[in-house]
């Protein structure tokens, strides 16, 4: 399972470690300067251990070989769906969702897991067909089917945003290995046509949600408080900001979740444009570095991993901006590696270091 060569060390690749390190460093940044006013250094030492703990979780998804992920794929896929339904049943309620399994010392998301198995189910699909076509809607029935199973689960709990973010990685995953064209038709137009009827299967939050990102000025207090707040925020940061530790709208309290969904109003209140469009940028680097690995591997799995890591990473990052500034409706997806959340750092680091491994592995084929 362990393979230690001096090769492996060679072929690390440190500019994507470096810029993990830097996203996570500028997260670490704002989430004090969003918490400092009343929590001191609280929650900036919280996400201080957990950056300690991902790295370990990094290195240790660094240095076993990823083919065993492959091996083992449909036992992953099985134990995701038993820990989902156990959720169901036994879970732990929090603010009407019931989303944790308490293990006694931590609370264990599975939705969190799923979005790694997501990845792995459909890459050990593609990479056993070994066919460089465009694919049918037939043959993408049964990757589709394993999707679908978990993500009503996830969305049963109720966890949309974690639901749709998965669907989009598949998606973005079956796209990329290639569709006919006829299919591609086929499935635009079967979600045109469902999403009408989707409305009738959200819980009344959720419909709310949605209104308020419309018309987000029909609740001005209540429900389209979070995105009118954070527009003031970011709007008032302007070119270059406010200042580091200077933003009026995150320090006197009137952006709800500052720490957590909506830190990228705390850099634009206090960095402006400018922090914004960096962050953004140190970002698209990462992406860049993700994806030249991806191109580099000498296996299709390994490639097909990397992809669905980096398309993750990607939506999330989309989604959440997206959120932030009034593009999409509020679903609650932390930004990547800035948010403050140590279950997400975790898992990022994991993810980090599964890429890190495909690349380390790559003359072995």
């Amino acid at each position: 399972m362990f393979q230690i060569d001096r090769r492996f060390f060679q072929n690390i690749s440190w500019s994507l470690i470096l810029l993990t390190f830097i996203l996570t460093a500028f997260g670490l940044m704002e989430i004090f300067s969003a918490t400092y006013t009343y929590n001191s250094f609280l929650y900036f030492k919280k996400q201080l251990i957990w950056w300690g703990i991902s790295i370990c979780g990094m290195i240790f998804f660094m240095c076993f070989n990823y083919q065993i992920l492959k091996e083992y794929a449909y036992i992953l896929y099985a134990l995701t769906l038993i820990l989902l339904v156990l959720v169901l049943i036994i879970g732990k309620k929090s603010m009407g969702a019931q989303r944790w399994l308490n293990l006694g010392f931590i609370n264990f998301q599975p939705s969190e897991l799923l979005k790694l198995t997501t990845i792995v189910i459909i890459a050990k699909y593609f990479d056993e067909i070994q066919e460089n076509r465009s694919f049918t809607l037939i043959e993408l029935l049964k990757p589709v089917i394993m999707v679908l199973i978990p993500v009503l689960l996830v969305i049963k709990q109720p966890d949309l945003g974690s639901g749709l973010l998965i669907l989009f990685v598949a998606v973005s995953m079956f796209l990329f290995v290639g569709i006919k064209k006829s299919t591609f038709i086929k499935i635009l137009i079967f979600s045109v046509i469902f999403i009408p009827f989707s409305w009738h299967f959200l819980k009344d939050y959720q419909k709310k949600r949605i209104l308020t990102f419309i018309f987000p000025e029909r609740d001005p207090l209540g429900a389209g408080y979070h995105i009118i707040q954070s527009k003031i925020a970011i709007g008032s940061g302007k070119i270059f900001g406010k200042g580091y530790l200077k933003g009026t709208q995150n320090k006197l309290a009137f952006l709800p979740e500052h720490h957590t969904d909506f830190i990228f109003s705390v850099i634009g209140e206090e960095l402006g444009l400018i922090g914004c469009l960096l962050l953004i940028f140190v970002f698209f680097l990462f992406l860049v570095n993700g994806l030249n690995i991806a191109k580099n591997s000498k296996d299709s799995f390994g490639s097909l991993l990397v992809v669905g890591i980096m398309f993750l990473f990607f939506w999330q990052f989309f989604i959440n901006i997206g959120m932030v500034i009034g593009l999409l409706p509020v679903v609650g997806i932390p930004l990547p590696f800035i948010s403050y959340g140590g279950t997400s750092l975790f898992i990022s680091y994991c993810l980090v270091g599964l890429v890190l491994n495909v690349n380390m592995r790559r003359f072995l084929f």
